[in-house]
């Protein structure tokens, strides 16, 4: 074989190759274009019945449909939602695995030194903040204490501490009761829950003494006689609960409302981002879905990645010097 020929050997294999990679490339275009092909995955870091849960069903139903493709939840719950979290964060970045992205796992959760698997900010691109909520300290209403104060001193005489529940370690609602716990020298007894639903069952059932849980949760069993709402841990008295005074109002430095936004792994394609935030944001300004959402007790946002970013260091900025001054700690 002469020098001429070996080249043309050369060239011919080094363009089947190019030709082979080109048509990989074309294939990997198409796909993306798309998007999507086949079911979505939506890892809620919670058990069903909660709060959580339910705003994850109701996106994701109008999601499927502005997609052309099922949105399939998958509840994942566990370590104050770390568990789950940690799931999303290592799913492929491509688009078919979302995950409702939350304050325990993601702001607060890493200021009260939880152990994660992933980086909060770094391991996902945070595309849509859905909206927020205030949670609500509930009792039986067979429960002696009346009003917030009562609970307090009733707390301090009671030598093993209420137990109360809450999602888990760093949710709004764990943070919201360790403030007023660590500023009132209450004695209770933490019970963390794989989410609300499990631990409003548990209430009802008298194995907890109190729940925090959010307002659209508790609404039902208050209206029928069955709970009492001691306090609220928004900035404000409720609308819907104008005699339930706010946990500031009785023990100052208290409170914080919680969150629930769409995050996806860190890579997944721009296009792909780009068509899961025009698909969110069509989902947030449905008419029926801010209703439903407002019916849970969810104030709807619909805030895109850079407004969600923003939020995001606003949230840590402001959680962290209360952790600190506050001594919040796992125990």
């Amino acid at each position: 074989m002469n020098l001429s020929e070996s080249l043309l050997r050369v060239v011919g294999r080094r363009t089947i190759v190019a030709g082979a990679m080109a048509l990989l490339a074309g294939q990997a275009v198409l796909a993306q274009d798309a998007y999507p092909n086949r079911p979505i995955k939506l890892i809620v870091p919670f058990a069903a019945g909660g709060t959580g849960d339910i705003v994850a069903r109701l996106v994701s139903s109008k999601l499927g449909e502005g997609l052309g493709e099922r949105v399939v939840i998958e509840n994942k719950g566990g370590g104050g939602s770390i568990i789950g979290t940690d799931a999303g964060a290592k799913a492929p970045a491509d688009g078919y695995t979302l995950t409702l992205s939350n304050g325990a796992a993601i702001t607060t959760g890493p200021l009260l030194g939880q152990k994660l698997g992933y980086r909060a900010l770094d391991d996902f691109s945070h595309i849509f903040l859905i909206g927020s909520f205030p949670n609500m300290l509930v009792v039986r209403d067979d429960h002696p204490a009346k009003d917030l104060r009562q609970f307090v001193e009733l707390s301090r005489k009671d030598a093993r501490g209420i137990s109360w529940g809450s999602a888990g370690v760093g949710s709004a609602g764990f943070l919201a009761v360790e403030m007023l716990r660590q500023l009132s020298a209450m004695n209770l007894l933490h019970v963390p829950y794989r989410g609300t639903g499990p631990g409003m069952t548990d209430l009802m059932g008298g194995n907890i003494g109190a729940m925090m849980t959010s307002p659209g949760m508790a609404a039902p069993q208050i209206q029928a006689g069955k709970l009492r709402a001691l306090a609220v841990s928004s900035t404000a008295r409720l609308r819907d609960f104008p005699d339930v005074p706010t946990m500031n109002e009785v023990v100052p430095g208290t409170g914080g409302d919680a969150w629930f936004g769409i995050s996806v792994p860190v890579n997944t394609p721009q296009p792909v981002i780009d068509r899961l935030q025009a698909e969110l944001d069509k989902v947030m300004k449905n008419p029926q879905i801010r209703a439903q959402l407002l019916q849970a007790g969810v104030t709807p946002l619909g805030i895109g990645k850079q407004g969600f970013d923003k939020f995001l260091k606003d949230e840590i900025s402001k959680w962290t010097p209360v952790i600190r001054s506050a001594k919040i700690v796992i125990e």
